[in-house]
């Protein structure tokens, strides 16, 4: 054994392991801490990643609901629109009917009235013609003194039915 400690390649081989031995701990510190470093990084970016997919996704569940939300909205908008436009239709058709038998009705009263006025003027014609052809009877065959006492007559007559 006395040859080992006294060869130089025994000292170089414990020299060697002696300085790995001393440069390792730290080397391998800092080769750990380097990896441990890098997959922290890496976990901290995944996690950010999950949290942005997350945001993302509930931004995305946000604005289909606001969409659907909007979708309904506009459906309920046609739906009144439509409402109003049948109820103003239903309601020109009322007008338009009530106007026309308003006019039916003053159409009836103008023929009405005119029906009135046409015997009016053929009662007040007939009469005019009555009296005529009454006065041409009296004159031809009734004489004058007959026909102031017939004129006395009525006057008599009319002076009894008034009171």
């Amino acid at each position: 054994m006395d040859k080992l400690f006294a060869d130089p390649t025994f000292w170089v081989a414990v020299s060697f392991f002696l300085a790995i031995a001393i440069v390792w701990k730290p080397l391998s510190k800092m080769i750990l801490g380097g990896l441990d470093g890098r997959s922290e990084k890496i976990a901290n970016e995944l996690d950010e990643a999950r949290r942005l997919r997350e945001e993302a996704q509930e931004l995305l569940a946000s604005y289909e609901r606001k969409q659907l939300e909007a979708e309904k909205e506009a459906e309920a908008i046609v739906a009144r629109a439509r409402e109003e436009a049948e109820r103003l239709s239903r309601r020109a058709a009322e007008e338009l009917e009530h106007q026309v038998s308003r006019r039916r009705q003053m159409a009836l009263d103008r023929i009405g009235q005119a029906e009135q006025d046409a015997v009016r003027d053929v009662r007040s014609a007939a009469v005019d013609l009555a009296l005529k052809a009454t006065r041409k009877l009296l004159d031809d065959k009734i004489g004058d003194t007959e026909q102031a006492r017939l004129v006395d007559d009525a006057i008599g007559e009319i002076g009894k039915r008034l009171h």
